[in-house]
């Protein structure tokens, strides 16, 4: 078969059946991505003569004697499409991992088509921006701006890679393939719970091009957590590689190793496995109960009660919870559920691992390197210095990389045969077996005075962390924030972290505090509305103020710092953009109108141990080098960091190169989570460039004889009094001294500080479908100094189009059997382009007192609201309150015909 792939012709023979995505990347056209393999995402679109199709779906002996092009046939770094200009300049990325398939699907749009987005734009989904950044894309708009020397910080400038993401040469986890290279795939259990009795490999080893069937006779036996901490002691000792008792339907059961991936899988469903089928639970409140089915035994001493499945309880209590009901004029008390959502992240799990010069590599989709090198350490009992972990561009992580899942059994399977190994789960792998969101139950009870003041608070959280405890404890304790968040003398807090048969929960987003923000944000508004208040009036008169200690499990001191009234700014800023009355208008008559609000706070670092540490080295080229363990994955810390950089050497942007998240190359690096991207790394870069900064211009007065507070850096140079000085000259001098301009500076998430946001929304609903529809979405955050306003925006736009996905559309659905029957995009349904309104992002004016140049890290916190606002403005549009996610139109369907008619609301 002859084919023409970017304007060169050549001859080749698909294999049968294999689809045009795998064909151009076994070409090594790897800016065709795969998201889904099954024609939901977009972004393996490519031009099929000039027509956009989903290349996952589409035969590849389709292609023949036709024209391919493929996003790097599009255009080049200095030579770019108009399109990918466009795109580069809004900027309408973040990961960039859905980049190259919204590209060659706009390239082709009609002017009738740019109007008409929603339906033009409905088969590319892109998880990180919020889709603002892509519609600005798409139409022209530019976000981007150049940064004059020593000025970056404060400028919009354009992202290191942003040629490289939009070109499509920005290399991924798996944009590569190495000589000799091993596939390995997993046989997963259909068991919620089972012991192995046997396991045959005779007929899967027997299978052409199989190498390998490895079980938990096979593995180490040396227990671990896949979760990602500093400390490591957070977390329990409960998983093994692979383990003789399965306990969620999807664990790992046998990893087989073979020339292909066809071959591996082929080897999986070959394999025979005996199971003794134990009872199950679910259900977490049924887990503790007496007599439920027992997941472990005690084998970590952080395991609380075994036999009842308890891994962590908490039980705090700040003064006399009775006294303060009984001092109430007003109590509400309800019962708030969350469910297990996924992250979605477009770029699943992967690792590849291979041998060089006796050292294990393995590059890889992680949010921590670092940690995954020590974890791998411990595993597999190597020497640190005979492993090196890197991470490439990570396609969108939002916790779910803050996880080792993927690294071991690659890793294992190179110790093993000295092979290449890539092992790179499926979507369906991403739903059944990644970690999701903790699902939680909260029964909220507050009490208040006639005037408003709170007088208790009390809150009880069962969170069910399924088969295993990564982060299952410190997503217990991050709730803590939902109660910290309002002043009031007497609070009780409960909180249980229970093991059950379902796949394991893990870090996402708002880390443990979405739920409990839901649950108590609901509360205040049932407070509120019992007590004939205004809910943001009641916020007002309630929320922690500087000089208030922020107490949440105890009265203990703690590292935070509480110096801004943030939180009091963006509640004032949503009021006054909801009172504007802003947005779309209603849909029509007999659609009910409502407008809802919530605020949250939260923590800038976690309170475990945080560390990063940065290099800054300037080169005989006159670069500087950057170099900090921080991975990208869209959250923006690499740009933040560049600009960090030249702004503190006096320099651009452009004259800073960035070496990150390479455990050969740069230094340890906690992990790219709870917005410690920008507050510990940031901090860590601040102190490296200052650290240069100072030998340089000290060099400079002694070279020049001026006293050095007459100097200061100029770009390229250094002005000593009325002379400049070029670094050229500077460098050469200090080379011909033995002098070099390096330094390494260390940062720690302490002291810490706090993060605010608001959110509202106005919106219609339907009382015949349930329907939602979104006229209005404001977030106010507190970000302190901003370091790049596109890129906070386009967080916080980000951050509220998942929190609205996670709160209408998506839920993990599990059946009776533990089985999750939606495990794809098109049934899971996270939001698309017509989804998602413009939210309008108002940015507080203020200044931390102890982040980098006064800037706070926003990713994480500004999903925490969305929910409840969404819920509270259901509640004022109908009269009637859902508690549980999502707000699905059955439920709400539901909820109005039970109790019609319908008293409260505008009606237009």
């Amino acid at each position: 078969m002859t084919y023409r792939v970017n304007g060169k012709s050549f001859d080749g023979e698909p294999d049968p059946g294999q689809c045009l995505r795998t064909f151009l990347r076994a070409l090594g056209h790897f800016g065709v991505k795969k998201g889904c393999d099954a024609g939901d995402c977009g972004a393996c679109t490519v031009w099929l003569d000039g027509a956009p199709v989903h290349s996952c779906i589409t035969p590849a002996f389709r292609a023949e004697g036709r024209e391919v092009t493929t996003i790097e046939g599009l255009g080049a770094p200095g030579d770019l499409h108009p399109v990918q200009r466009q795109f580069r300049d809004a900027p309408g990325f973040q990961c960039g991992f859905c980049t190259a398939g919204m590209i060659m699907t706009s390239a082709t749009f009609t002017e009738a088509q740019k109007a008409d987005l929603p339906r033009a734009l409905k088969g590319n989904l892109c998880r990180c921006t919020g889709y603002r950044g892509i519609e600005d894309a798409v139409k022209g708009v530019v976000g981007v701006a150049k940064a004059a020397p020593g000025k970056a910080v404060g400028t919009s400038v354009s992202a290191p890679a942003a040629e490289e993401v939009v070109t499509g040469r920005a290399a991924f986890t798996m944009d590569t393939h190495l000589d000799g290279m091993l596939h390995l795939k997993v046989l997963h259990s259909p068991h919620a719970h089972a012991r192995i009795v046997s396991i045959n490999k005779t007929a899967a080893l027997a299978v052409p091009g199989v190498h390998r069937v490895y079980t938990w006779e096979d593995v180490p036996r040396r227990r671990f957590t896949t979760a990602i901490h500093t400390d490591h002691l957070v977390d329990p000792d409960d998983t093994c590689l692979l383990d003789r008792t399965v306990r969620f339907v999807g664990q790992r059961v046998v990893a087989v190793l073979a020339d292909t991936v066809g071959a591996a899988e082929e080897g999986c469903r070959r394999v025979e496995v005996e199971y003794e089928v134990l009872p199950a639970v679910f259900d977490a409140e049924e887990a503790m109960a007496d007599g439920a089915p027992q997941l472990h035994e005690a084998v970590d001493p952080f395991v609380l009660d075994p036999v009842h499945n308890t891994l962590v309880e908490i039980h705090s209590q700040i003064g006399d919870i009775d006294a303060g009901f009984a001092e109430a004029d007003v109590i509400h008390e309800g019962t708030y559920f969350s469910p297990r959502v996924q992250h979605a992240h477009l770029e699943t799990h992967g690792s590849i691992a291979w041998m060089e010069d006796g050292r294990l590599n393995v590059r890889t989709s992680s949010q921590s390197p670092s940690i995954a090198k020590v974890k791998l350490a411990h595993l597999f009992a190597l020497r640190p210095d005979r492993l090196r972990v890197f991470c490439a561009r990570v396609g969108g992580g939002f916790g779910g990389k803050q996880e080792v899942i993927s690294e071991d059994l690659a890793a294992l399977a190179t110790l093993d045969t000295g092979r290449p190994v890539c092992f790179e789960y499926t979507r369906e792998e991403e739903f059944t077996t990644a970690s999701p969101r903790h699902p939680m139950t909260l029964t909220v009870k507050l009490g208040a005075t006639a005037s408003g003041r709170l007088t208790a608070l009390q809150v009880r959280n069962v969170s069910n962390t399924g088969a295993y405890g990564n982060h299952a404890g410190e997503t217990l304790y991050a709730g803590g924030a939902a109660v910290m968040i309002y002043r009031c003398p007497n609070k009780k807090y409960d909180a249980f972290s229970v093991y059950t048969n379902t796949v394991p929960s893990g870090a996402l987003r708002g880390y443990g505090m979405t739920q409990p923000a839901f649950a108590v944000e609901c509360a205040m508004d049932e407070l509120a509305l019992a007590l004939h208040m205004d809910p943001l009036e009641l916020r007002r008169r309630n929320i922690v103020r500087p000089g208030d200690p922020l107490i949440s499990m105890d009265e203990g001191p703690d590292d935070v710092l509480f110096t801004e009234d943030g939180l009091a700014t963006c509640l004032d800023l949503v009021g006054e953009a909801m009172a504007r009355n802003a947005g779309e208008p209603s849909p029509g008559p007999g659609w009910l109108v409502g407008a809802g609000v919530a605020s949250s706070l939260h923590e800038t670092a976690p309170p475990t141990e945080h560390l990063s540490e940065a290099w800054v080295t300037l080169g005989d080229d006159l670069v500087y080098e950057l170099a900090v363990g921080t991975v990208e994955f869209g959250e923006g810390t690499s740009t933040a960091h560049v600009q960090i950089a030249a702004h503190q050497l006096g320099t651009t942007p452009s004259r800073i190169r960035l070496v990150q998240s390479d455990t050969d190359r740069t230094g340890f690096d906690t992990g790219a989570f709870a917005s410690a991207g920008l507050f510990v790394a940031g901090n860590a870069v601040l102190r490296a460039a200052n650290a240069v900064r100072d030998r340089i211009l000290e060099f400079a007065a002694a070279h020049t004889g001026v006293h050095v507070v007459m100097c200061s850096m100029d770009d390229d140079g250094v002005v000593c009094g009325d002379r400049r000085v070029p670094l050229a000259e500077l460098v050469a001098t200090a080379r011909a001294r033995g002098i070099r301009f390096s330094a390494a500076r260390k940062a720690y998430g302490s002291p810490r500080s706090v993060t605010s946001n608001a959110q509202g929304f106005r919106i219609a609903v339907h009382p015949v479908t349930g329907e939602i529809r979104i006229l209005y979405s404001v977030q106010a955050t507190d970000a302190a100094v901003i370091i790049n306003p596109a890129q906070v925006r386009g967080q916080v736009e980000g951050g509220v189009a998942q929190g609205i996905g996670f709160a209408l559309t998506e839920n993990h659905h599990v059946d009776a059997h533990g089985v999750m029957v939606n495990p794809n995009f098109r049934n899971y349904r996270i939001p698309t382009y017509a989804d998602i309104p413009r939210t309008e992002v108002l940015l507080v004016d203020s200044s931390d007192s102890v982040g980098p140049l006064r800037s706070k890290g926003i990713a994480e916190c500004c999903i925490n609201p969305v929910a409840p606002a969404l819920a509270n403005a259901l509640h004022d549009a109908t009269g009637v309150r859902c508690r549980a996610l999502p707000l699905t139109p059955e439920r709400i369907y539901q909820q109005l015909s039970e109790s019609r008619p319908v008293t409260t609301g505008l009606s237009t």
